[in-house]
């Protein structure tokens, strides 16, 4: 957000017709101009010069000096159009944009000489990603960004459910804590909508029951959040009101971001290491004002839940780094209409001195704030709040107003 890029010569421009007109020597276009950049940029080129051509080239004479033979030459050769150079527009400054580009990771190819049927490929494929999941929890636990604060398992074990895949024994956990854990799986490519937890959090109260359910996924749906607390114990850092509300179907349910790079295997998880591939961020503590200039969001900080004594405490906005709204959410497609930075660091200092221009300081100030901007009322009703920490995890709020 804070980033500064180079402005290119747009081919749809008066500025790129000049320029195309410098080029290639021909007078330039009087055509209507748009700025449309689906037509391009005016990129370098260079002069294809072969054998052939200069033996062809009818300007040639003999006496003619080396800086007049190199100019006929450049004039009859073919040319190489550069099309990852185009020419900069140095008086223009080109910051980021107001969208966000957001997407599963790459995939991981797999040999169709694995499996001779696509039925047996999908079997394997999925088999072999859960396999990778569950061996690589074991070993690094799961986090909430404090090193103390790491949830580890003694064993996890494959568990014979349609949404829950395995079952996980604590290490080293504390009398009162959670101790039988089921973990539910979410799919490889694809987000987990509140009916995968509804589904999961009833086949993880059934019989004997668990202790936790965590619901692993890459991405989840904004309604997720809120799903968990149907089945919340009323007591959740309570250890005995959890088992005791088991049998009516409560039980704590934690929400666990996996890392991207578990989706492409163990060539880059190598590189990637342990760390912060299973995380947990906590539920943002938002609240929404109807004022006489507009609706005002203002963000009080994080709910974080400790996921080794099972406890939900608060946390200010120290673990925030970024935090945007969509002011008229269709309950679909996530647009930043507002953004905002907290911390201790001010993150458009260096755009600042990039532009070299004046600057309202009033108005860079309003987006480095906790509280956002009065803002008319959505027509869908919904607005979405998105909170980024800084290690990147991200949750996403949607709030009827």
């Amino acid at each position: 957000m804070g980033a500064r890029f180079p402005y290119y010569l747009l081919a749809d421009s008066r500025e790129g017709q000049r320029k195309e007109a410098e080029l290639t020597g021909l007078p330039p276009s009087d055509g209507a101009v748009s700025g449309d950049v689906r037509k391009g940029f005016v990129y370098e080129r260079v002069p294809h010069v072969t054998l052939k051509s200069i033996a062809n080239n009818p300007d040639i004479k003999e006496g003619m000096s080396r800086e007049e033979i190199d100019a006929v030459i450049a004039r009859h050769a073919e040319t190489e159009t550069l099309r990852d150079r185009p020419y900069e527009d140095s008086r223009k400054v080109r910051v980021a944009g107001r969208f966000t580009v957001e997407s599963l990771s790459p995939h991981k190819t797999i040999s169709p000489d694995a499996a001779p049927s696509s039925e047996r490929a999908e079997t394997t494929g999925e088999s072999a990603f859960e396999r990778t999941i569950l061996d690589n929890l074991l070993k690094a636990g799961v986090q909430n960004g404090r090193k103390r604060e790491r949830l580890e398992f003694e064993t996890l074990i494959p568990f014979p459910g349609e949404y829950i895949q395995a079952e996980g024994m604590r290490k080293n956990g504390e009398d009162g804590t959670p101790q039988r854990i089921a973990v539910s799986i979410g799919p490889q490519f694809g987000t987990v909508d509140p009916e995968w937890i509804r589904q999961a959090a009833r086949e993880a109260t059934r019989g004997m029951g668990f202790d936790l359910l965590l619901v692993c996924a890459f991405a989840f749906d904004p309604q997720a959040v809120r799903t968990t607390e149907e089945f919340a114990p009323s007591n959740p850092g309570d250890f005995a009101t959890v088992q005791a509300e088991r049998q009516i179907g409560k039980v704590p349910i934690l929400l666990v971001r996996m890392n991207s790079d578990l989706a492409m295997g163990d060539v880059l998880l190598k590189k990637t290491g342990s760390a912060n591939l299973f995380m947990v961020f906590g539920e943002p503590d938002v609240k929404v004002e109807h004022t006489a200039d507009g609706i005002v969001v203002e963000i009080r900080g994080v709910d974080v839940y400790n996921p080794t004594t099972g406890e939900i405490r608060s946390s200010g906005t120290g673990e925030i780094a970024l935090w945007m709204i969509d002011t008229d959410y269709d309950g679909e497609s996530f647009f930043v209409r507002h953004c905002y930075f907290t911390g201790n660091t001010d993150p458009y200092v260096r755009l600042k001195r990039a532009l070299k221009a004046d600057i309202d300081e009033a108005a860079w100030q309003s987006l480095y704030s906790t509280r956002s901007r009065p803002f008319a009322p959505p027509s869908t009703g919904k607005i979405a709040v998105k909170v980024i920490n800084h290690y990147g995890d991200e949750v996403l709020q949607v709030y009827d107003v």
